[in-house]
């Protein structure tokens, strides 16, 4: 069937409120409004305000009540509008929802899943366009999910909701439009492993979220110069699946690893540092790295896409990388 990233995750929610009674989403504009982002228009009517519930705007507080419901045995699922307003429930994330299970002896889990937009592109300047997953992989007691595709955004949220643990989604905005098939049947998918998205023998792209199509398109143009590319979807950063990537970099022998978060401490960091301490000597050269550039997101597009990560550079990294630069 043909639908779009936003029905998938749609679907997916409804899926899950239909399913297990103990489920509800809670969030701004949520309800009557649809979503901000409109993923959950038409749920309110429904499923009606107990299970669909718009929450005022206090992102500490209504964190909070999500985590105290989870604790109280419910399922429940947190829409947060967008990253960078995460910023403002960072406590309850680390220190309650992330530490409560160590901080209990292993008595309580918190099973919660929250969602969040992320990412730039769509010209909503520096206090909306943050691509902040890799500050939340860094936290142990998180699981950390990017859906890419259609598949991901129908099938991620059952699979984060069985866990007995915090999971956090994060989902592109520019990915919510983007059209295609999906299968009638689509459900739950793995919430643990890398996806090989294209085979390749000469370089490994390594990327997640919302630069995977653009990095599959400069493959593309780098297979007409006769670069054989492959591209990993790392979909789970926290925790990451260095299986996936090792194998892919043993085979192909060098790598590059595109990120739409800024370069110092991000998960490109992450990902090449684990390649060199598990991989250096399958390397034929040093890893490439295509981030944002290290400036507050600017509002122009045209300063706006030359910040970000284009296929031109990851073209250029990946010719550099195989000794055509």
């Amino acid at each position: 069937m043909k639908t779009t990233y936003r029905e998938a995750m749609r679907a997916a929610i409804r899926e899950s409120l239909q399913r297990d009674d103990r489920v509800f989403l809670m969030g701004e504009d949520v309800g009557k409004y649809g979503g901000c982002f409109a993923v959950s228009l038409g749920l309110l009517d429904e499923f009606g305000p107990d299970r669909i519930r718009d929450t005022p705007l206090s992102e500490s507080g209504f964190v909070g009540a999500g985590i105290g419901a989870a604790l109280g045995g419910m399922r429940p699922i947190v829409e947060i509008m967008t990253v960078n307003f995460s910023l403002l429930a960072l406590d309850q994330i680390m220190n309650n929802a992330a530490s409560i299970l160590h901080m209990s002896g292993g008595q309580f889990n918190v099973p919660i899943v929250f969602r969040m937009t992320t990412g730039a592109g769509r010209q909503l300047a520096a206090q909306h366009s943050h691509s902040l997953e890799g500050w939340y992989a860094h936290i142990p007691g998180l699981h950390i999910l990017t859906p890419a595709t259609l598949e991901d955004a129908r099938g991620m949220l059952w699979t984060a909701l069985q866990n007995p643990d915090p999971v956090l989604i994060f989902e592109h905005g520019s990915l919510y439009p983007r059209s295609g098939d999906l299968a009638d049947d689509a459900g739950p998918v793995d919430i643990v492993s890398a996806a090989v998205r294209r085979p390749g023998s000469d370089v490994s792209l390594i990327t997640y979220g919302g630069t995977l199509q653009m990095v599959l398109d400069a493959a593309d143009r780098l297979a007409a110069d006769g670069i054989d590319a492959e591209v990993i979807d790392l979909r789970t950063l926290r925790p990451l699946d260095e299986a996936t990537i090792l194998a892919s970099v043993t085979k192909t022998h060098r790598a590059v690893v595109i990120d739409e978060g800024w370069r110092s401490g991000s998960i490109s960091a992450e990902v090449s540092a684990r390649i060199t301490e598990h991989a250096f000597y399958e390397l034929d050269a040093p890893v490439g790295r295509v981030c944002s550039a290290e400036v507050p997101t600017p509002y122009a597009h045209e300063l706006e896409q030359a910040a970000l990560p284009s296929a031109d550079r990851v073209l250029a990294a990946a010719r550099e990388a195989v000794g055509r630069g």
